[in-house]
C-alpha cells in the first residue's frame, strides 16, 4: 500500500501549513511507515493511506515520487 505522510522538516518546528511537505512510501502498516522514517527526525502530521482513486490523482502531481527506504 501507498501512504502519503504530511510533514514538517524539523521535529522542533511548529507545523505551518505553507511550510508542511509531503513524500509518499510504500509500506505494510502506518507503523512500518513511522519505523522506516525514524531516522530522518521529521515532525509527522499525518500518514494517510491512499485508495486508488487517490493514489492515481496523486500519481498526475508534478511532485509524485515514491520513497525507497
Amino acid at each position: 500500500m501507498i501512504y502519503k505522510v504530511l510533514y514538517q522538516e524539523f521535529m522542533g518546528e511548529t507545523p505551518v501549513r505553507e511550510k508542511t511537505k509531503s513524500i509518499y512510501v510504500e509500506a505494510d502498516s502506518v507503523r512500518e511507515v513511522r519505523k522506516k522514517l525514524n531516522d530522518r527526525n521529521y515532525n509527522i502530521e499525518l500518514i494517510q493511506a491512499l485508495d486508488a482513486a487517490h493514489l492515481e490523482y496523486e500519481q498526475k502531481s508534478e511532485n509524485f515520487e515514491l520513497e525507497n527506504i
